[in-house]
């Protein structure tokens, strides 16, 4: 297993979510390291995903990337971390993001705030330790919490962060990071220190936090519409949803991303770029709207040119990285590349995505 490469289980939108089951087997045969689940209100629950992966696989890591403290009770949330990382025999790490706060909004839930991130991560580890325990604070006021006095569950945190405040954050109480997709090399590096910094600042170990770098993927191999869609199609769909905060993270020009807005098949489009988008749609976005150097903060072209993509992400700073959109099937041949390539003593990453080094080996 090379466990310094992830991907994603279910890329961007499904209607079958049994389809995981035989991607994830396909993934550890081909020696990925880690499947990554998002979570989506559909088909897509994060504890469901996570137990099918358990129950499939025997080796590969299993991290769940992202779902959000303000859905479940935190009882629940830590119930469901505590139920894979058994039966997954310590290979889970449980894994928080901000989210959306529109969606939020329309769901009548509260917008997530880094204080209540941080609380929220301290309740499920006191948990998980076994401790009983009312608390009151960011995340909510609880009388009683409790699951079993015999715990003493060793589950990694994992924390999405694209920006300063949630890569500090990350860094301050995180197990490990998982960064955004279309990080140029540079804002990559700068992401890098802006996390083991503040574990620094904080009195941690900075090496003892996993940076995984998130790789937009997309090997030559896989027909036009295809690779469209998921370089073309996912970075305009990013755009659409929160491109200032890409944009200023990257350093990129305002200006670009408002032609990006002002143009007439983006005002009004009616869904997302890279789940309707036609191959002319997205033809026109690449030759006429998006910068050549926002479409290159990705991994594209022969599967050698992706492998050197991979190695740039390690050296720039991150401990492992997660090609982003692609299919076990459409990366097996970036994985035959990279595995000519790669360093051997990748090997001493462990096989669970949200540790650095095995617990008790000096962490």
């Amino acid at each position: 297993m090379m466990s310094e490469i992830g991907c994603y289980g279910l890329a961007g939108h499904t209607e079958s979510p049994r389809d995981l089951l035989d991607e994830v087997r396909l993934a550890e045969d081909l020696g990925i390291g880690s499947v990554f689940l998002s979570e989506r209100f559909n088909v897509k629950d994060a504890g469901v995903l996570a137990g099918a992966v358990a129950a499939a696989t025997e080796r590969i890591g299993i991290a769940t990337a992202a779902t959000n403290h303000n859905t479940r009770h935190p009882l629940v949330t830590a119930t469901l971390a505590t139920s894979v990382h058994r039966m997954s025999g310590g290979r889970y790490a449980f894994g928080l993001g901000r989210g959306f706060d529109l969606l939020f909004d329309v769901m009548g839930l509260p917008r997530v705030t880094s204080a209540q991130m941080a609380d929220a991560i301290s309740i499920y580890r006191r948990l998980w330790r076994g401790e009983a325990f009312g608390h009151t604070g960011p995340a909510g006021d609880y009388p009683y919490l409790s699951q079993d006095p015999s715990f003493n569950e060793d589950i990694p945190v994992l924390m999405m962060a694209i920006g300063d405040k949630s890569l500090r954050l990350a860094g301050q109480v995180a197990d490990g990071v998982v960064l955004h997709t279309f990080f140029t090399d540079e804002t990559l590096a700068r992401a890098v220190a802006t996390i083991r910094g503040a574990a620094a600042d904080a009195g941690r170990d900075p090496a003892s936090v996993r940076i995984w770098s998130v790789l937009a993927t997309v090997e030559e191999s896989i027909s036009e519409q295809d690779r469209l869609r998921k370089l073309v199609g996912r970075l305009a769909t990013y755009l659409q949803g929160y491109g200032e905060v890409l944009v200023r993270a990257n350093g990129w020009s305002l200006d670009d991303l408002q032609r990006f807005r002002d143009h007439p098949l983006v005002q009004g489009y009616p869904g997302a770029f890279d789940a309707i988008g036609t191959v002319e749609e997205l033809g026109r976005l690449r030759d006429e709207v998006l910068p050549a150097e926002w479409l290159a903060a990705a991994a594209s072209g022969s599967a050698e040119n992706c492998a050197r993509r991979i190695q740039d992400q390690l050296d720039a700073g991150a401990d492992s990285v997660v090609l982003h959109g692609a299919t076990p099937a459409e990366l097996a041949p970036v994985m035959k590349a990279w595995a000519a390539v790669r360093d051997p003593a990748l090997d001493a990453l462990p096989v669970n995505p949200g540790w650095v080094r095995t617990p008790g080996a000096g962490r």
